[in-house]
């Protein structure tokens, strides 16, 4: 049997109160849900899934870096997106290939949400399909051959 897959999904400020947290713009569905969806889908098609979120900015620095040996990460930096030049730095830095995620469709929201200072360093960006963008993420970096495309 193949070896799976090692995805590390990260997650920035205030995504840990999912569920609860502005529900028109974010839903009904708490963050601890959302993982555990994404652990079945990573079973199915041959990953295993290591969850983190951290409020500070460091915290998710360290996170990126300690996730270089991984076969992808799938990053919603939250505000962080677009002003956080030191996480952009470390997704620079580390060999995993990196796919921005939004809840949210920031776009058709503030301006200052419109430009990401990661989307340049990331694999791609998937945003404004709520907990959808996540599921997209993890089988854009997971081929379903359980090899990374």
């Amino acid at each position: 049997m193949a070896e799976k897959q090692r995805i590390v999904i990260v997650n920035g400020p205030n995504l840990n109160l999912l569920g609860a947290r502005e529900p028109n713009q974010y839903g009904h569905e708490s963050l601890e849900s959302i993982n555990r969806r994404l652990a079945e889908l990573a079973g199915e098609i041959g990953a295993e899934c290591e969850f983190l979120q951290f409020n500070g900015e460091g915290d998710l620095v360290a996170a990126i870096q300690a996730a270089a040996g991984a076969d992808g990460v799938i990053l919603n930096a939250g505000a962080y997106t677009h002003y956080s030049f030191a996480i952009r730095d470390a997704i620079a830095a580390v060999a995993a290939p990196v796919v921005e995620v939004h809840l949210s469709n920031v776009h058709s929201r503030e301006e200052f949400r419109h430009t990401s200072v990661l989307a340049p360093v990331c694999r791609g960006v998937i945003a404004g399909f709520g907990a959808d963008s996540y599921f997209l993420a993890l089988r854009a970096l997971v081929g379903a051959s359980g090899r990374l495309i």
